[in-house]
């Protein structure tokens, strides 16, 4: 049977939840299944070794609805698209009727759609209820990074024993949710005073400028940037490391994908959206907040408290 998932949100993280469900499908029908997805959510690039996926194909929707696929043209090339490929089956992670409809017409017999018009939704709760339902069977909400294991290999080789080895997640989609630059160097500069490390700064050509706060701080000498590199050249590098710390980014949920341990801070997104589909990941959320009352506009950056970030870390290196 020919499969195809449509999974239309933006961003790295919100690819990497979806992966277990998409997983699960692939393994229900014993075959790879073809995926349709924005190309921010960089998925050619994270699912390059995945087996579970035959197909990336990119759906090109922009915010000012000037993609080929926007509007009445672009509903009926992607319908065209869609039917040249003749799939048998197709999952819906999304309640838009558009796709419902573009399904129909690209001749797409058996259509698996979320509940049509649902607006708000708990990313995590709403592709698992949808894929267990249809499924018939439960689902872990654990992601799963397959990278080649001579790439993990190769770098594991390269990493020295004597450090502990820990990947910064210093970016993030908006400022409310990062933690101040500043607190990260004092927190790595306190950090290497406890134990010799090596720093991977994940964060891309437009952090350039709180990369460089890193570089020129007493532990720059120690600190690697993923500027340069292509996504699937990190992933191999953040596999080797010890620990994730840094902000609700997308590569927190690399890094949590990738079977890394993972601090968390939650200073301006929905912790229980986010924050809990892993036992990877623990959190830490503003001074006064909970991870229930820690979600948008909490705009609670100045409130994390860099004691309880750093005895934290130490406790997670140590154990």
């Amino acid at each position: 049977m020919k499969v195809l998932v449509i999974q239309p949100k933006v961003g790295m993280g919100d690819m990497v939840i979806y992966l277990p469900y998409i997983h699960a499908i692939s393994k229900k029908y014993q075959s790879s299944v073809s995926i349709l997805v924005k190309e921010n959510s960089r998925a050619k690039e994270l699912l390059k070794d995945d087996t579970h996926i035959n197909e990336v194909l990119l759906l090109d929707r922009l915010n000012d609805r000037s993609g080929y696929h926007d509007g009445i043209s672009g509903f009926f090339n992607l319908a065209g698209a869609l039917k040249k490929n003749r799939y048998d089956k197709v999952f819906i992670f999304s309640s838009s009727i558009r796709y419902f409809l573009i399904a129909k017409l690209a001749g797409i017999k058996k259509i698996s759609q979320y509940p049509l018009f649902k607006k708000k939704d708990n990313i995590v709760l709403s592709a698992k209820i949808f894929t267990e339902s249809e499924l018939n069977l439960v689902v872990s909400s654990q992601p799963n990074l397959m990278i080649n294991k001579s790439k993990f290999d190769y770098i594991r080789n390269q990493f020295s024993k004597d450090l502990k080895h820990i990947c910064l997640g210093i970016s993030a989609s908006g400022p409310t949710k990062r933690w101040p630059i500043q607190n990260y160097v004092d927190l790595c500069e306190k950090i290497n005073n406890e134990m010799p490390c090596r720093f991977y700064i994940a964060a891309g050509k437009n952090d350039k400028q709180i990369i460089d706060k890193l570089h020129n701080s007493k532990v720059g000498k120690n600190c690697v940037s993923f500027i340069d590199k292509k996504i699937s050249e990190t992933l191999p590098v953040i596999k080797n490391c010890d620990l994730y710390i840094g902000n609700d980014t997308g590569w927190l949920h690399i890094a949590a994908a990738l079977n890394l341990r993972c601090l968390a801070l939650f200073m301006d997104s929905p912790v229980q959206a986010y924050g809990k589909y892993s036992e990877l990941i623990d959190i830490i959320v503003p001074e006064g907040e909970t991870e229930f009352s820690t979600t948008h506009d909490t705009l609670g950056a100045n409130k994390i408290s860099f004691k309880e970030v750093f005895d934290k870390s130490i406790e997670l290196l140590t154990n």
